[in-house]
């Protein structure tokens, strides 16, 4: 081969190779982009000024040395700083805005261990499908990896946990990234996304140069590439950091039903005797609001099931709302509408549905869509697209057309048995303390119309979901699939927050209450006072419930009748306990925590239940 290729070659091989390492170094940036070595600002400055720019009003926190510029820069902005007892507490109540609010929830914890903590919580939102972004600081850029405090792999934990996880690794990467990851959060399937934050990306210039610059005069050659590279990586760090750029939100995908489909779909609603509405939470999701929900749904005629963040779509006693038999109404109807319902265990896998059924089925995410559908049923139509919107489209193609009467008054007539057996139920004497159902309705009665009701909890929590009726639309917050128990205190802080008009009740198991009744500290200093309602049988009795007949032991089951209003009181709150002797005066002591609770007092109401067989035969796995 001649010389002169072979020089060719390799001169273009180490161009190449310079070129790269040129990129990859920051030099061709620097080269067309200053380094501001004496600006004040800092990182978490632009991180505020992007979620302001978003209608972000609150950030909620445990604060960490990692964060604290984002917290400042934060509430420098007018973006309430709201920091809780435990960093799942700060996630649940970011997931209780995105719902209520329609907009990204933001929660901001420190490295490592802060993080860590987020686990559940950010897992929660994900199969809630809840819009939310997670800040997490981080280790600085050159020190990850290499022992720093709280420094561990935290991308890896969060990739299978989130739609879009980032690691800024410079300053002016934290604008676009930002912005990317709220628009990603809200697109297709809403969902978590996470962003972290070296501490290096956050503090000014000086504050980095102070910890990065070598702490004697370099000597040798060694010594001066090191103390060379360590200054270009600072200069990189900071280059371009200060430019004027776009802040503004980003298009949010969404996806929707095709005309053709919309048309099949009204041609099988149009034929159908006996149709039933299957209502999930994805029907409350933004752009469409809610209450054009609730109209679309009254307009088609159809009798509904609500599950979710659906409960309430329809108020309190609308004759389409079917609370009771779903099962046997599953078995009569012709054609079943499975509006962001998704066939899982809460729907025995699709089994309970009648194969001679039609069946639509809309989700926006296709895995969810046609879950377990090659096993136990199959859909006559399938759509990723939107459910609220389709509704609406469904409605205003069959205006004029409504399902026959005589199919909803049967369902309700059915369902008026089955209320009346439940209320006998709450007049049975228990063996001790008072009766969970009697509890339940009569709370029920005396729920202020602007209700919100947060459920955390097993059993007690299982019963209220069949008595406690939500006002309206987006005022019950559960966790979701998940069944997670800790929501509790989260939830009702991003509830109160979002709607402060409004009674917010969180109705506790003993067992879940201690997850979050810290918080009632947090109630406190933020001066969000709302109402707990506890059923105390001193008993994880979801689980008892099963293990004792099945298995012969109650063991891990059993707790105490603790004074958790002793609890309350000690953090700043109001604690009563209510036993059978209260029973006749039950009502008046609710009216009076109501009353103390619009005054600025959070309640806690320690309810000694005993036991019933309400739930008998529910699943606790």
């Amino acid at each position: 081969m001649d010389i002169s290729v072979v020089l060719g070659c390799s001169l273009g091989a180490v161009l190449g190779v310079v070129i790269l390492a040129s990129y990859k170094l920051g030099l061709l940036y620097q080269l067309f982009h200053k380094t501001e070595t004496q600006s004040p600002r800092h990182g978490g400055e632009s991180v505020a000024e992007v979620l302001r720019a978003h209608g972000v009003k609150f950030v909620f926190t445990l604060v960490g040395g990692h964060i604290s510029p984002i917290l400042v820069a934060c509430e420098k902005l007018g973006i309430r700083i709201v920091d809780t007892r435990h960093e799942a507490t700060a996630v649940f109540a970011a997931d209780a805005v995105a719902r209520l609010s329609g907009t990204v929830g933001v929660a901001a914890v420190t490295a490592g261990p802060g993080l860590t903590n987020t686990v559940t919580a950010v897992k929660n939102a994900q199969m809630a499908e809840s819009p939310l972004l997670l800040i997490g600081g981080a280790a600085a850029t050159l020190l990850q990896g290499r022992g720093a405090l709280q420094d561990i792999d935290q991308m890896s934990l969060f990739k299978p946990l989130c739609k879009f996880c980032a690691s800024v690794r410079t300053v002016r990467e934290i604008v676009p990234t930002v912005r990317k990851a709220l628009a990603i959060a809200q697109s297709g399937t809403p969902g978590p996304v996470f962003i972290e934050f070296p501490i290096d990306t956050l503090y000014p210039y000086h504050v980095v140069e102070k910890e990065s610059a070598p702490k004697n005069t370099p000597k040798g050659l060694f010594g001066k590439i090191m103390a060379w590279y360590l200054q270009n990586h600072l200069s990189n760090l900071f280059a371009g950091a200060w430019e004027t750029c776009d802040l503004s939100p980003l298009p949010v995908y969404i996806p929707h039903a095709t005309e053709d489909e919309v048309q099949r779909c009204v041609e099988l609603v149009s034929r159908a005797k006996k149709p039933v509405i299957l209502l999930g939470s994805q029907a409350t999701l933004p752009p469409t609001p809610a209450d054009d929900v609730r109209k679309a749904l009254e307009s088609l005629g159809i009798p509904c099931f609500l599950g979710g963040m659906s409960r309430g779509m329809l108020g309190k006693n609308s004759p389409l709302h079917i609370r009771q038999n779903r099962r046997d109404a599953l078995k009569e109807a012709d054609l079943v509408l499975l509006a962001g319902t998704v066939c899982d265990f809460r729907l025995s896998y699709g089994r309970v549905l009648n194969r001679r059924s039609k069946i639509i089925a809309i989700n926006r995410d296709r895995s969810q869509l046609l879950k377990n559908s090659d096993m136990f049923w199959k859909p006559t139509v399938a759509i990723q697209g939107d459910a609220g919107s389709f509704l609406l489209r469904l409605s205003k193609a069959l205006k004029g057309h409504r399902c026959p009467e005589e199919w909803p008054r049967s369902l309700k007539e059915g369902e008026a048995i089955k209320e009346k057996a439940n209320r006998a139920k709450a007049d049975e004497k228990t063996e001790r303390h008072l009766n969970p159902i009697s509890v339940l309705h009569r709370v029920d009665e005396l729920l202020a119309e602007d209700s919100i009701i947060v459920a955390d909890g097993g059993d007690f929590v299982g019963s209220a979901a069949y008595i406690m009726r939500p006002r309206g639309p987006i005022r019950w917050l559960d966790p979701g699939a998940f069944g997670t128990l800790g929501v509790g205190g989260g939830f009702a802080l991003g509830a109160k927050l979002c709607r402060p008009e409004s009674e917010v009740w969180i109705v506790y198991g003993d067992g879940s209450l201690g997850y979050s009744v810290a918080e009632f500290d947090t109630f406190t200093r933020h001066k969000t006072p709302v109402i707990a309602l506890v059923g105390n049988d001193a008993c994880w009795s979801q689980i008892s419930r099963e293990q004792v007949p099945m298995l012969g032991s109650n063991v891990a089951c059993g707790l105490a009748f603790t004074d958790y209003h002793i609890v309350a009181d000690g953090y700043g709150g109001k604690g009563y306990l209510i036993g059978r002797e209260d029973e006749s005066r039950l009502d008046d002591i609710i009216k009076k925590a109501q009353k103390e609770c619009r005054e600025g007092k959070a309640i806690l109401l320690n309810v000694l239940i005993g036991k019933t067989n309400f739930r008998d035969g529910s699943i606790s796995v």
